[in-house]
């Protein structure tokens, strides 16, 4: 063998015993790891661990399914408790939601008649029954306006029959004499309320009067 065959020989073997090494410490880890790993298993089998958490577990599953039962009961409660007449109650900004706004729309189209042989007939006569944005046709037949604003006026007329009853108080002091003097009562309490609070309290006192 020459020099440099002597030399290769020689890297070789370092290079195969480092390796061997680093193979040998990496087979020691896992081993001594899997040793644990085995070593607390079985401790928590002798200790009667696992069936603990059997148990734990079969416990934890009751009180899920408990609460989730006892979540739709108030569900359902709360329900019953907030419904009338199959429709729930509208409190406060509720009125404006999406749902109640739809509802309204829907209301709304329900009295509108539709004339379909008259909207076929458009479609098949009408070449831009479908307007692009090159169409020159512009704005509603005459008849579609006059049915719009004849709702509309309908619509404000019922706005204007209706009245929303309020909740009666029964522990309010009585300073009226009929609806009318008592809805006159409350636009004076609402603008001179705050400077006739004193005079009101120096009244019910006795201390308003001279001696």
């Amino acid at each position: 063998m020459t020099e440099k065959q002597k030399k290769l020989f020689e890297l070789q073997l370092k290079i195969r015993t480092k390796l061997g090494r680093r193979i040998s410490r990496r087979w020691l880890r896992r081993r001594r790891g899997w040793s644990l790993v085995a070593r607390a298993e079985a401790y928590l089998r002798r200790s009667g661990w696992k069936t603990g958490k059997r148990r734990l577990g079969s416990c934890l599953i009751r009180m899920a399914w408990i609460c989730q039962s006892l979540t739709c009961w108030i569900h359902r409660i709360w329900q019953k408790q907030n419904t009338r007449s199959g429709r729930r109650n509208l409190h406060h900004m509720a009125v404006f939601n999406q749902k109640t706004l739809y509802d309204a729309y829907k209301k709304r189209t329900k009295n509108i008649e539709v004339d379909m042989d008259a909207y076929n007939r458009a479609k098949e006569t009408d070449p831009e029954f479908y307007r692009e944005a090159s169409s020159l046709q512009y704005g509603v037949a005459e008849p579609n306006i006059d049915r719009m604003v004849n709702e509309l006026k309908e619509r404000d007329e019922k706005r204007k029959a209706f009245s929303r009853r309020r909740k009666f108080n029964e522990d309010k002091d009585v300073d009226s004499i009929n609806d009318r003097n008592e809805h006159f009562n409350k636009k004076i309490e609402r603008a001179f309320g705050k400077y006739t609070l004193e005079i009101k309290n120096n009244l019910e006192r006795g201390t308003a009067l001279p001696d």
